[in-house]
């Protein structure tokens, strides 16, 4: 499931290289993450809203382990 809209892919730069990671693509109306391990693999893909309430809810540690 590789898209064309989707072409550069990273990961954070706090990976630790071992593949266990997402990785985010943007395309100027979305973004799109994936398994670092399967890249022909499917994604999901997310409006610019939606991954802006994302990461500003990551920021606030909504999502951190309690």
């Amino acid at each position: 499931m590789i898209s064309e809209r989707f072409t550069a892919w990273r990961t954070s730069r706090h990976s630790d290289g071992s593949g266990n990671c997402v990785e985010v693509a943007g395309a100027g109306d979305g973004i799109a993450v994936r398994d670092s391990k399967d890249r022909v693999g499917p994604y999901l893909e997310f409006s610019t809203s939606e991954w802006a309430a994302f990461l500003g809810d990551a920021r606030k540690g909504a999502y951190d382990r309690r």
